[in-house]
């Protein structure tokens, strides 16, 4: 509701209780309230308006005014549910890897490239979740955190091949191809490096659900909006830390295997299998290898939180960002880097400013 309609009621409550009504009838708490009217685009101007200090206190009149809706019965548990997100992971390592390992066989012609980005492609449809199911905390008052009106749920199997599934699978393609397709350099290297990377989108897959998970159950906890924030404050970066350390430990395997099965010429240095696999890639490597991450992982928090949009632009910005230093000569590490990097932190603020919202998780 705009804010100059409320100024201009003799109540400006009961216009935004008029505007909202269904939210108040269906929310088990302020909280609720609190997180639907800041994401209709309603602020602090709002309540002053309506004669509060904050949204929450705004929330807490709308929730004593307006009377609950009986909630409606429970649905029987669904079996597998528990299992969902560990599949999902599954499968979006089952997915990435083999078009990385098909493209790095068979080499970086277009008949190869492209029936391999097809499963990249369709990647984020496949692996997204059906229906969002209800809150961890509140089994039995499925509309604790039902959509707000006018949101849209989550899509059915049929509908999952939307615009921003299909953009931000382009993007995972181009991100993970493009390493490959660009010669020169150290091939068996890179070839390490991009598998790595791949079968970790399993590991950016369970990241981000995890993390709606947490959003969800802080959801039915906390009491109030700022509460709220300072729960998920420290929940953002841990999701984003383990899914690098899980990275980490895949491409240090795979440079294990690498030292093995490719050595370098020449004499050996000693120091056993572990110092072979860490001296095979360099700092600029390990430093491309997290942007890499970075740039997995922060397109699917978006995405699993709603902002699909987002997360499709995200994700291909990484890689056309990358795109511009490789056509000016740079090399892989240093384009992704460069340009990558780039767009890695911007996404990793625009995240950290809005999926700490009580908005994203309902």
């Amino acid at each position: 509701m705009p804010g100059g309609a409320a100024a201009g009621s003799v109540d400006p409550v009961r216009e935004v209780m008029a505007e909202h009504r269904e939210l108040c009838e269906r929310a088990v708490d302020p909280l609720e309230i609190a997180a639907g009217l800041e994401e209709a685009g309603l602020g602090p101007d709002a309540a002053a308006r309506c004669r509060h200090t904050d949204l929450f206190s705004l929330a807490e009149e709308l929730y004593a005014r307006v009377p609950r809706r009986p909630p409606a019965a429970p649905d029987p548990p669904r079996p597998g549910r528990r299992g969902a997100a560990a599949r999902a992971a599954l499968t979006a390592a089952v997915l990435a890897a083999p078009p990385c390992a098909a493209v790095a066989a068979l080499g970086a012609r277009w008949p190869v490239l492209l029936p391999a980005a097809v499963p990249l492609v369709l990647l984020p449809a496949l692996t997204a979740p059906a229906e969002p199911g209800p809150p961890p905390t509140a089994p039995a008052r499925p509309d604790a955190l039902g959509p707000a009106p006018g949101r849209v749920p989550a899509p059915s199997a049929g509908s999952r091949l939307r615009p921003a599934a299909l953009g931000h699978g382009l993007g995972l393609a181009a991100l993970l191809l493009l390493p490959l397709a660009v010669p020169g350099g150290d091939r068996l290297l890179a070839v390490a490096l991009v598998l790595a990377a791949a079968v970790s989108a399993g590991s950016a897959e369970r990241a981000a659900r995890w993390y709606r998970q947490v959003g969800r159950s802080h959801l039915g906890a906390a009491r109030t909006l700022a509460g709220f924030r300072a729960r998920m404050r420290p929940v953002l970066p841990v999701a984003v830390a383990l899914h690098l350390a899980v990275l980490a430990v895949l491409t240090y395997a795979a440079l294990a295997v690498l030292a093995v099965v490719a050595p370098h010429p020449g004499p050996g240095h000693g120091g056993g299998l572990l110092h072979l696999a860490a001296e095979r890639a360099g700092p600029a490597q390990w430093a491309a290898q997290g942007v890499l991450g970075l740039l997995l992982v922060l397109p699917v928090l978006l995405a699993r939180c709603g902002r699909r949009t987002a997360a499709a632009l995200g994700a291909l910005a990484g890689p056309a960002a990358a795109a511009v230093p490789l056509a000016l000569g740079r090399s892989v590490p240093a384009a992704v880097l460069l340009g990558g990097g780039a767009v890695a932190a911007a996404l990793l603020a625009y995240a950290w400013a809005l999926l700490g919202r009580a908005d994203a998780h309902r």
